[in-house]
């Protein structure tokens, strides 16, 4: 058996992957495996978990599964990612993130078991998790169990920062409602999500084993790998979540240099100035300098742009949020008129006040305290009941298994008139599958917009509802929304 805890005498946290081969084997034993990652999914020696997996003399490794950028990290953001075979083990390699987000019926036909093994950074704008997302729907559907390997969140799991993201600021990164900082790790996302979304997913999670909230990626003992190409160094990921809400704006994130996400600016911007200005607004655990850059690509490509670069001081104490939106308040104030605000911005905060707020100079303080409350109420009656890893908040304590029932399909629209068949399973604490009889099943839906008979949803007038469905000691909820333009 190998051991992964200790690197050179120094002890580090021990990721997922390696906690599944060292202790967990029997969990993919005489099953056919599939693996979703990326470059980033390597151990503590930098072994390639596709290696890891494919030599491993127990365990039958039969499909890849790639996000954005690919399973190489050879693509740039965005970039189409098709399938093929991958050269090294002769492996079919599915895209997830294009024209296909979730897996397909026939992409995990010639799998019992989906591992996920991807290093996340820890914003909710960060593709990687919502690929997490889409993958569990599908073992849901196609009864597959998922097993999340998990890793460090590189920007520690005790803050948490920004709006909840709004139902109405939902796109591809935002299918799951997060704050702009949730930290969580991504098998702590996992779980909430198969249990707040109601998923039913045969889901397990292998934990870090050493990891605290309180460590940042610097304390983990762990090598950095970028996780996309522009995410080059620890500095990077950690600053990311608050900078990156200069972009959908004329402002630029510094995509383009060497130094993404830490140099930031505009080409009218008064470097000098705007250096003095974000020191006198007492931000802590960051410093900050004057700073000139062109931009290779991208944003004011070949441009001088004039600016300020942020230096990481002390990662523990700063508030990524509050520093972004300073960033972009202080920079709009040097120029009102160059300021633009692009629509989208709306989805990248994750709140359709916060745009107009920026618009019309609210103060930072006065933006951040109109979602307070809402963030409070998901921080305490949501995200920390799934928490693994201590220290723990006051009043909270460490998540234990629990049963699940979930409803197919996880997103349901209808138009008046329209049937949909609904699919109802689930899992006791143990993983074992429930034996559900249908006709048990007990079945509310609210505002009297349908009804559900012999397991199929009858849509009868437009409105929203949430369909609930208890089976023995079990809950499910599915929210609906019924309207004509479905037809």
């Amino acid at each position: 058996m190998k051991n992964y805890g200790r690197q050179g005498g120094i002890k580090k946290v021990m990721l997922g992957m390696e906690v599944l081969l060292d202790g967990h084997l029997e969990w993919i034993q005489d099953k056919r495996v599939g693996l979703i990652t990326n470059h980033t999914g390597v151990s503590s020696d930098l072994e390639s978990s596709i290696d890891l997996l494919y030599n491993h003399p127990e365990v039958e490794l039969t499909a890849l599964y790639g996000p954005e950028h690919g399973i190489r990290g050879d693509r740039e953001a965005g970039d189409y990612v098709e399938s093929y075979i991958d050269k090294k083990t002769g492996l079919p390699v599915y895209s997830l993130y294009g024209p296909t987000w979730k897996p397909t019926e026939e992409m995990l036909e010639d799998i019992d078991v989906l591992l996920f093994d991807i290093q996340d950074i820890g914003s909710n704008v960060y593709t990687y998790i919502y690929t997490l997302g889409f993958a569990m729907e599908a073992a849901a559907e196609h009864d597959k169990q998922l097993i999340v390997l998990d890793r460090p969140n590189p920007i520690g799991g005790t803050k948490v920062e920004g709006p909840v993201r709004s139902e109405d600021a939902v796109s591809f990164m935002g299918r799951f409602l997060l704050p702009v900082r949730h930290g969580m790790t991504i098998g702590e996302l996992a779980v909430m999500w198969n249990h707040e979304y109601s998923m039913g997913v045969d889901l397990k999670v292998a934990k870090l084993n050493g990891w605290r909230r309180n460590m940042c990626f610097f304390d983990t003992g762990l090598p950095w790998v970028m996780t996309s190409p522009n995410i080059p160094t620890e500095s990077t990921a950690y600053l990311y979540t608050g900078t990156e809400l200069l972009d959908d704006t004329s402002l630029s994130t510094g995509l383009g240099t060497t130094r993404p996400f830490e140099l930031v600016g505009a080409p009218w911007i008064d470097s000098e100035a705007l250096a003095d200005e974000m020191r006198n607004r007492s931000i802590l655990g960051v410093k900050f300098r004057p700073a000139y850059f062109t931009p290779m690509f991208g944003k004011y490509e070949g441009e001088l742009v004039a600016g300020v670069q942020v230096h990481m001081v002390n990662p523990a104490r700063v508030d990524l949020v509050f520093l972004g939106l300073n960033l972009v308040d202080a920079m709009r104030d040097q120029n009102p008129d160059k300021f633009e605000m692009m629509e989208s911005y709306t989805n990248l905060i994750g709140d359709t006040d916060v745009p107009e707020m920026i618009k019309k100079n609210m103060p930072v303080d006065r933006i951040i305290a109109s979602w307070q409350e809402v963030l409070y109420e998901w921080i305490k009656g949501v995200r920390n009941k799934y928490l693994m890893y201590p220290p723990f908040p006051a009043g909270s304590k460490p998540y234990r298994p629990k049963g699940v029932l979930g409803i197919s399909p996880l997103d349901l629209t209808a138009s008046p008139g329209q049937n949909t068949t609904l699919t109802v399973k689930g899992y006791d604490k143990h993983g074992k599958k429930l034996e559900i009889d249908p006709h048990l099943i007990d079945w509310t839906v609210t505002n009297d917009i349908g009804y559900v008979e012999n397991g199929t949803f009858h849509a009868v007038k437009e409105g929203k509802t949430q369909i609930t469905a208890i089976y023995g000691k079990y809950k499910a909820n599915r929210k609906a929304i019924v309207s004509s333009i479905y037809k």
